[in-house]
């Protein structure tokens, strides 16, 4: 019996594994980019490159493990929710009131550590923000929000 068990699990696994999700790959710059958009500072848009856009763009780097299933379907649920809380590339798409609270969220978020995700950063070591690099990041964000709350309707 547990053989026979063990063997339907090993199908399920094989067959699983060419269900794959679309993956979130997109090399255009989109016209609503936040950085089409708004100045941002050379220091500050690597580090959101390296620490956010993964989650938060139309652009995954997909690691190795990506191509193992249920893996994928997990990283892409959650790229798929990152995009959904915040889209770089979709950025100067949302309406003020959005854009300030984003801002807001951004600053929050790395003042008080809780992005990158730990989960995030077991793998994505190089995705830790040092306090100085958190600290541009909410000096920009603060920045950049006076100036959408000064400057747009």
């Amino acid at each position: 019996m547990l053989k026979k068990i063990g063997i339907g699990l090993l199908v399920i696994l094989v067959v699983i594994q060419f269900i794959r999700p679309a993956k979130n790959i997109s090399t255009a710059v989109a016209p609503n980019d936040i950085a089409a958009k708004y100045t941002i500072p050379a220091n500050v848009y690597t580090t959101l490159q390296r620490a956010c856009f993964d989650c938060h763009s139309n652009n995954t780097n997909y690691p190795w493990y990506y191509n193992i299933q249920p893996v994928a379907w997990w990283l892409q649920n959650h790229v798929n929710e990152g995009k959904h809380e915040l889209n770089f590339n979709e950025f100067a798409g949302y309406t003020k009131k959005r854009k300030l609270h984003k801002l807001d969220e951004i600053k929050k978020s790395v003042t008080e550590g809780w992005m990158p995700l730990n989960s995030y950063l077991w793998i994505h070591k190089e995705a830790k923000l040092t306090k100085d690099e958190a600290n541009a990041i909410a000096g920009w964000a603060d920045a950049l929000r006076a100036e959408i709350d000064k400057t747009e309707q």
